[in-house]
C-alpha cells in the first residue's frame, strides 16, 4: 500500500508550484500517494498586509486558495490536486496574473461549478481554509511558508527547488529530504538562490 504524503500549497507561490510538479514525479518512482491541502499566503502574512476586505489587490491574491477550498467543499479532497494543476498552469506556465480569470478557467477545466468563483471572492470558506493552513503550519512552525510536505510522521518546508527533476533524480531528492527531516535536531540546510523557478 502506498505511503501517504500530504502537500500544503498556495496556488500563487512559484516555488510551491515547482515543488508540487516534483512530488508528482516522485509519485511515479516511489510508492507514495499525494494528498493535496490548502495553505494561504494571505493568512500567513495577514499581520503585514491589509485585509482582503480593505484592498482589492490583496483580495485578488486570496482567490485561488479560497477557490481550492471551495473545490474541496463541493467536490471532495480528491479534486483539489486537479484544480491546483489547472490553476497553477494558468498562473505560472501561462503567466495569467488575473487571478479571478485564472481561477474561472481552472474551474471550467475540471468541470466544477462556476459559482465556486463567487464563493472564492468571499470569506465563505475561510474557516475551513484557515484550519487546513494551521494544520500544515503546526507541523513545521510559523516562520516558514509554502510548500509543506509531510510523510511518515515527519514534515518539512520545501524542498525549495527551481527546476523540476524527473525519474530517479526526483526520487533521490525525496529520499534525502525525508531522511534529513526525520532527525528531530535537524532544522535547516540553505544557500542563496541564484535563479528563479523554471516551470518546464
Amino acid at each position: 500500500m502506498a505511503e501517504r504524503v500530504d502537500f500544503w500549497f498556495d496556488p500563487l507561490c512559484p516555488f510551491a508550484w515547482v515543488t508540487s510538479r516534483w512530488i508528482l514525479e516522485v509519485e511515479k518512482v516511489r510508492d507514495i500517494e499525494v494528498h493535496w491541502n490548502v495553505m494561504s499566503l494571505g493568512v500567513l502574512n495577514e499581520d503585514k498586509n491589509p485585509s482582503p476586505a480593505e484592498d482589492p489587490e490583496v483580495a485578488a491574491r486570496w482567490i485561488p486558495s479560497r477557490a481550492a477550498t471551495a473545490v474541496e467543499v463541493a467536490h471532495g479532497p480528491e479534486k483539489v490536486g486537479e484544480f491546483y494543476t489547472a490553476v497553477g498552469t494558468q498562473i505560472h506556465n501561462e503567466g495569467n496574473k488575473d487571478f479571478a480569470d485564472a481561477t474561472a478557467k481552472a474551474l471550467q477545466q475540471i468541470g466544477a461549478d462556476a459559482s465556486l468563483l463567487e464563493d472564492a471572492k468571499t470569506d465563505k470558506n475561510d474557516e475551513r481554509m484557515r484550519a487546513s493552513h494551521q494544520e500544515g503550519i503546526s507541523k513545521v512552525g510559523q516562520d516558514v511558508g509554502t510548500p509543506i510536505v509531510a510523510f511518515q510522521g515527519t514534515a518539512f518546508f520545501g524542498p525549495v527547488i527551481t527546476r523540476i527533476p524527473t525519474g530517479e533524480e526526483a526520487g533521490k531528492i525525496f529520499d534525502g529530504a525525508v531522511a534529513l527531516a526525520s532527525y528531530p535536531y535537524f532544522f535547516e540546510l540553505k544557500r542563496s538562490r541564484t535563479e528563479r523557478p523554471v516551470f518546464d
